[in-house]
């Protein structure tokens, strides 16, 4: 069996796409590209997918990760193409390894975060991110399936910066651009949640909704203070693996006859 780790995008409208709506449209391109995939046993088998980590209804993602297993050996890049071709624009495939370590969904530990903040300037929004950084705790309460939940967002926060805005906007349209990185824990902290916390402890509120994208996920560097590439693994383990058998079964093939 064949395992191939595969990372996707939410763009524009199809970030508001669920997770749900997101698993149905992949096993549509997983029948369309005709992808030879390995199914769970039982009276009701289904796709081995293995979904780690989706990001919240509403926000957008350049870094989504899942894992298919295949029956069939197929190249990583050529299977992207095809999944890609049959996504529709916006859920787009763009990286594709062969898994050849374990616990992909073990270096997800952290993601970065951006959040597109119209109508606020971004000094005040600095200010603000100054404030929640100083502050020890920063509760905020979050409605569940289980009832009101109270918890601290500060704590799972690594870094929290602000910026301008990319200089093309118009300069009459004040918007300010927060830079997140926030550590997976439990229960997990969300950029609504951050936000929640800004506007309870430095009161900022901004008039629409912020536009949230998530920019990275993976393994926390503490050294450096950066999310790296969880698939990057895979990529130093497919480097440095011999052959595969029918690549050296080609090899040491006799020639034929002149």
């Amino acid at each position: 069996m064949q395992r191939i780790r595969l990372r996707y995008t939410k763009r524009g409208r199809l970030r508001f796409t669920s997770h749900r709506d997101f698993q149905r449209a992949f096993e549509r391109a997983l029948r369309r590209a005709e992808v030879p995939m390995a199914y769970s046993a039982g009276f009701t088998p289904h796709p081995k997918v293995s979904y780690a980590n989706a990001a919240p209804t509403g926000t957008g993602s350049e870094a989504e990760y899942l894992e298919i297993a295949l029956t069939a050996h197929r190249d990583p890049e050529k299977l992207r193409e095809l999944l890609d071709e049959s996504l529709p624009d916006g859920l787009d495939i763009v990286d594709a390894v062969q898994a050849r370590t374990s616990g992909l969904a073990d270096r997800l530990t952290a993601s970065v975060w951006e959040l597109r903040l119209d109508g606020v300037e971004p000094e005040e929004a600095e200010r603000a991110a100054q404030t929640f950084l100083a502050a020890e705790t920063v509760e905020v309460q979050r409605r569940t399936k289980n009832g009101v939940r109270t918890f601290d967002t500060r704590a799972a926060v690594v870094s929290l910066d602000a910026r301008p805005a990319a200089a093309d906007r118009p300069l009459d349209n004040a918007c300010a651009i927060l830079r997140l990185v926030v550590r997976h824990v439990t229960p997990a902290v969300r950029p609504d949640d951050v936000l929640s916390g800004l506007r309870a402890v430095a009161d900022l509120a901004p008039p629409v909704p912020a536009a949230v994208t998530r920019l990275a996920q993976g393994l926390f560097d503490e050294e450096s203070g950066t999310v790296t590439d969880p698939l990057a693994p895979d990529r130093d383990a497919d480097t440095a693996a011999p052959p595969t058998a029918a690549v050296t079964a080609d090899a040491k093939a006799p020639e034929g006859p002149a």
